[in-house]
């Protein structure tokens, strides 16, 4: 019993410190998404193709085409002609 508590205290405590939401640009051209994390906000460039992870823990994000999203961390984002789609 005592094995198994410890193994789910040491898998959780490595599995949330790596939990990022990742979003891929598929479009030819960079896209801007405006992230807000922890109060501060910030502008992320993506190059053409370019895949990124971020927002660790949580987020509010202002999409290429002005929709905004809150993020929790787990979400995996394709843009696609300027519009987000999640996955």
């Amino acid at each position: 019993m005592n094995k198994l508590m410890i193994a789910a205290l040491a898998l959780a405590a490595s599995g949330g410190a790596a939990i990022a939401a990742s979003v891929t640009n598929n479009d030819s051209e960079p896209r801007v998404l405006i992230v807000t994390e922890g109060g501060s906000k910030s502008e992320m460039s993506l190059a053409a193709g370019e895949t990124v992870n971020f927002c660790s823990g949580g987020c509010f994000v202002t999409m290429p085409n002005g929709d905004h999203e809150a993020l929790t961390g787990s979400e995996t984002i394709e843009i696609t002609n300027g519009k987000a789609v999640f996955r």
